[in-house]
């Protein structure tokens, strides 16, 4: 089992522009690792989360994959639009496609968490897909309604704090599900969670508008037909006592595609940090069974 991979090596940051309705914004990601290797793993993180939640396992793997995180648009260092209408599933897959085609790379993995992973299902599920095995943090064919909009509820927050240790105590108060026992991932998570703004306060590193195209809605979300058409490798990971990926849920996933792996991880809810040892190791284990 890994040690706590060291981050004192610092990605490289990368951009390049996406058209949006309202122009041309920039499109932020990270890379790590050779940038020649042909093994390439794709990171896309959570709504209101950003790239550096994937710093502890890139670190981890670099020597293995070229590893891109993208900062989804509105959240990290990626353009903040305040219009809701540019947040959607159709922006968003047209923003990893120009990532793809950035990168030069013709097939991928991918690693996404509840939206990144929504998205990577939604991508996967294409005639002729680019991703050859797919790992789904915490999200599945059915995401219900009460999670989703508790999420959508905070993610709608424009939080501003005076100093890191009150960022931090909201923090450890909103993703307490994540499970994070270790304080140097708390001081992470806040260290890439806000900015300065103009008048030097300290704000959350995200775009509130983010969440309200998706909480106009109140039914559950269904991603059941995407679900299905995957043809790859497929691993989910579910959180331990995770109500955004529900055991019943689980169930009707496995019937639908039963070559699909599940690994519950414990200690937690929605969704498991992937800053842990074990659950690091699960992810490289896995890649190393079905990457040949």
């Amino acid at each position: 089992m890994h040690a706590l991979p060291s981050l004192k090596i610092e990605p490289n940051y990368e951009s390049f522009l996406t058209l949006t309705p309202q122009g041309f914004h920039k499109l932020s990601y990270i890379e790590w690792g050779n940038s020649t290797h042909e093994d390439v793993l794709v990171c896309a993180h959570a709504l209101s989360r950003n790239c550096r939640d994937f710093d502890y396992l890139a670190r981890a793997l670099e020597k293995s994959y070229r590893i891109a995180c993208p900062d989804l648009l509105g959240s990290g260092a990626s353009d903040y639009l305040g219009n809701p209408e540019i947040y959607t599933f159709s922006q968003y897959l047209n923003d990893m496609v120009n990532l793809l085609a950035r990168l030069g790379v013709q097939k991928i993995h991918w690693v996404g968490t509840c939206l990144g992973g929504i998205l990577g299902m939604m991508l996967a599920a294409q005639p002729n897909s680019p991703i050859k095995s797919l790992i789904l943090n915490d999200v599945g064919m059915i995401v219900p309604s009460l999670p989703l909009q508790r999420i959508l509820t905070f993610a709608s927050n424009d939080n501003k704090f005076l100093s890191l240790h009150d960022a931090k105590k909201y923090f450890q108060s909103v993703l307490m599900p994540l499970g994070i026992t270790d304080p140097e991932h708390w001081d992470h998570l806040t260290q890439h969670g806000i900015l300065r703004d103009d008048k030097g306060d300290f704000r959350l590193a995200y775009d509130p508008a983010i969440a309200k195209t998706l909480n106009r809605s109140t039914s559950n979300l269904h991603l059941g037909a995407y679900w299905q058409a995957i043809k790859c490798p497929i691993l989910v990971l579910r959180g331990e006592d995770s109500d955004f990926l529900e055991p019943e849920v689980v169930t009707k996933m496995k019937y639908f595609q039963p070559h699909a792996e599940f690994v519950t991880i414990p200690g937690c809810g929605h969704s498991p940090s992937l800053m842990a040892p074990n659950q690091i190791q699960i992810i490289e284990d896995w890649l190393g069974k079905v990457i040949v």
